[in-house]
């Protein structure tokens, strides 16, 4: 038999060419001899002896198509006229036999709509419609796989299914969107894939999917078909009370960790724990010490341990380090109905350069761009997604939704906001390009953010945006309506900085740099910010946070636990990396997990107790949260008292009785009959002092009550007399008699 296609396609289909094999392969209607319309079944399968067409609803009819050529390309007219749906019979050179739908047989799934939306950037659900979906369509179970690759001269997809063979399963184009599509019957949860592409230059590519919601684990490359839909959540209660919380004025107390390093098996070689194991590990254990809310560092699918999950691959992935989505999914819920939030780092300005990943993905830069003065950074070594390119927007935003629409996560916390905004970010002179106007400002990627946070607060209200910014950029938690970033807070990096430099310095040595105690309340109002003792601070020779501390070990636990205790009260949200809350004596690294045995030993233990003690008071105290974004939630008593390396303030709300003062001593010199002004002639109480012996202090603390006197002092009419103890801090309210 000839052929009824002609050579030159037939040739694009061997090949594996053709830009739109569904054109030439499957059923097709065709003139046979007699001048009528019939059925053309057209098959190519490579490496196979026989192929037949059964009718899916009659078995009995089973049509043997010849072979029109060596390669696998086979044929036959039938003695049919309209559609059916059948099943494909293979037989190979072993003898093997077995059926399968033709993926040849199905017509497109993405609809026009979809195929506008993502051409205009406005496919906010995107990740529904790209990547790898189980789905049954027409009886037929199998994966629809979808993927942008405008400049591809061909996209098929390869896998274990098919012996990576790029030629079994070419996908088509649909329209002018740059999108391919195909569906592959059979396929099922755990198959691996990735896209070979055909590019411009004739290149064969191998890439994973953008868009792929699960991932083989690191080495390896590729992504793994699974099906995310039908977990059953139970946390209704937790979103049902989000809904209701402005959480402005509600605690946020984060403890910021990288699951890999938290805590391993021992007795499995130390490797990571699961999703499962951290679920009945961590979440217990956040609970108990008293923090609000965990930061994961990037779960998203990263090749390279050292990066940390800031050099992401799959953005839809979460890391098979730790298990499936599924299992993800459910480590979320059991966060949420232990009333904890969850909010996951997320890596929006840049991404390596990977051969498997979006670097080049279609042969052109696709999410990057092609000048290396726009499109690298290069103290990373990563690209920059090119903000103006409508799909990449989109590909962004959709990622946004998806973990808060799919995983239910509570907020994402925004890394390197700084190199986004800025064109000149790390660059030196003459090596980077000015915007249209001359200037420094990225304004694709500031519309970008923009759009995003407004697309976010549209479709998710109380999820929490946060901004690692690290300059003084005017607005980043200020409306977008306001011509603001639309950050629900900024993390308050020259807050660290500032205090992390005042605390390296030796006691005696305080005084001279006192204003980095107090300066950050001159900017503490122009955002809503986040108090952060961050990763940042641990790595990279930086010492761990208790190492930044002078003296012996007592005075190292007593500098740490005054440390806490002035973070815990200054105003802004909190947050905490892991280890802090034990006094974790080595520099963080990826490569091992926390010194738990540290807990083992009286100084860590105490440090320990005083953490979980001084997170309960946070909880417990309206004062030190209500007000955290507006200035009359805070008052200087003393901020000037540099000689003596004292600060103190109040913390109130519009509920007198909430107000704490606050003192902290940052020498080792102890005052026992230290004065402070006060509003009342009343008595006050000691609520906290971070010096009792139960922190491994020295225990000079105020049991009695401290009654005021009509003396004036700091600008306020009465005063008090209290302990106050070294390298400590001491909290007072007034003190309120019970009722019996």
């Amino acid at each position: 038999m000839i052929s009824t296609v002609s050579l030159l396609l037939l040739n694009e289909i061997i090949e594996a060419k053709h830009g739109n094999p569904h054109t030439v392969l499957g059923l097709h209607e065709i003139e046979n001899s007699d001048g009528n319309a019939v059925l053309s079944a057209r098959v190519f399968a490579p490496n196979t002896k026989k192929v037949w067409v059964v009718d899916d609803g009659c078995d009995d009819y089973a049509v043997e198509l010849e072979n029109i050529h060596t390669d696998g390309f086979f044929e036959k007219s039938l003695d049919r006229t309209s559609w059916f749906r059948y099943r494909l019979r293979f037989e190979d050179y072993e003898g093997n036999v077995w059926e399968n739908y033709d993926p040849y047989s199905f017509p497109p799934v993405l609809s026009e709509l979809d195929l506008h939306l993502f051409g205009e950037g406005t496919h906010y659900k995107l990740y529904e419609k790209l990547g790898a979906h189980p789905m049954t369509i027409d009886g037929a179970e199998g994966v629809l796989f979808a993927v942008w690759a405008p400049n591809a001269r061909r996209v098929s997809v390869v896998g274990s299914f098919n012996n990576w063979d790029g030629r079994r399963h070419p996908m088509r184009v649909l329209s002018n969107s740059g999108i391919w599509e195909i569906f592959i019957p059979g396929l099922k949860n755990f198959d691996r894939y990735k896209y070979e592409i055909y590019t411009l230059t004739k290149q064969l590519l191998q890439k994973s999917d953008p868009y792929a919601v699960f991932s083989e684990l690191r080495p390896s490359t590729s992504s793994l078909v699974f099906d995310i839909s039908g977990y059953e959540w139970g946390d209704d209660k937790w979103i049902k009370n989000t809904q209701k919380k402005d959480i402005d004025r509600s605690p946020v107390n984060i403890y910021e960790l990288h699951l890999g390093s938290w805590k391993t098996v021992a007795s499995d070689g130390n490797r990571f724990m699961s999703y499962v194991e951290l679920a009945d590990e961590l979440i217990p254990y956040v609970k108990d010490m008293g923090y609000t809310h965990i930061e994961l560092m990037p779960v998203m699918e990263h090749p390279y341990d050292g990066s940390w999950g800031y050099q992401v691959t799959g953005y839809y992935s979460p890391t098979s380090r730790y298990g499936t989505p599924a299992e993800f999914m459910r480590f979320i819920d059991l966060c949420h109905r232990n009333n904890i939030g969850v909010i996951l780092d997320w890596v929006p300005a840049h991404f390596p350069k990977d051969a498997h990943g979006l670097a080049r993905f279609d042969g052109t830069a696709l999410y990057e761009h092609e000048n290396v003065m726009q499109g690298e950074h290069p103290d990373w070594g990563t690209l920059i997604f090119n903000f103006g390119r409508k799909e990449v927007k989109n590909f962004l935003i959709a990622n946004a939704l998806y973990w808060l629409d799919v995983f239910h996560i509570d907020g994402l916390r925004v890394d390197a906001v700084a190199s986004m905004i800025y064109l000149d970010y790390g660059k030196s002179s003459g090596n980077w390009i000015p915007n249209k106007y001359g200037g420094r400002e990225n304004i694709e990627a500031i519309e970008f953010i923009k759009h995003m946070n407004s697309v976010i607060n549209g479709a998710f209200p109380k999820a929490l945006m946060f901004a690692e910014e690290s300059t003084s950029w005017e607005g980043v938690t200020r409306g977008v309506d306001r011509n603001g970033l639309g950050f629900s807070m900024k993390w308050n990096m020259g807050w660290m900085n500032d205090f992390l430099n005042y605390m390296s310095k030796e006691p005696i040595h305080r005084k001279y740099h006192h204003n980095n105690l107090n300066f950050g309340m001159v900017y503490a109002y122009s955002e809503k910010f986040v108090l952060v003792l961050s990763h940042d601070e641990v790595v990279h020779g930086k010492k761990s946070l208790i190492n930044k501390m002078g003296g012996d070990i007592w005075q190292k636990c007593a500098n740490l636990r005054v440390s806490l205790a002035f973070f815990m009260g200054h105003p802004g949200k909190k947050l905490l990396f892991m280890g802090g809350e034990f006094g974790h004596f080595e520099e963080w690294t990826e490569k091992h997990c926390l010194d738990w045995f540290l807990l083992d030993i009286p100084h860590h233990a105490a440090i320990h107790r005083y953490t979980k003690a001084l997170n309960k008071l946070y909880l417990n105290e309206r004062a030190f949260w209500y007000d955290d974004f507006y200035g009359h939630g805070f008052e200087w008593l003393d901020c000037n008292d540099s000689e003596r390396s004292i600060i103190s303030f109040v913390r109130k709300t519009e509920k007198d009785s909430d107000k704490l003062i606050i003192i902290c001593n940052f020498t080792p010199a102890t005052y026992e009959n230290f004065r402070i002004g006060v509003d009342k002639d009343i008595s006050y109480i000691e609520v906290f002092n971070s010096d009792a012996s139960e922190f491994g202090g020295s225990g000079v603390v105020n049991e009695l009550l401290i009654s005021a006197e009509a003396r004036e002092y700091n600008g306020k009419p009465y005063s008090v007399v209290l302990r106050l103890p070294p390298l400590g801090a001491v909290i007072i309210k007034e003190y309120k008699a019970s009722a019996d």
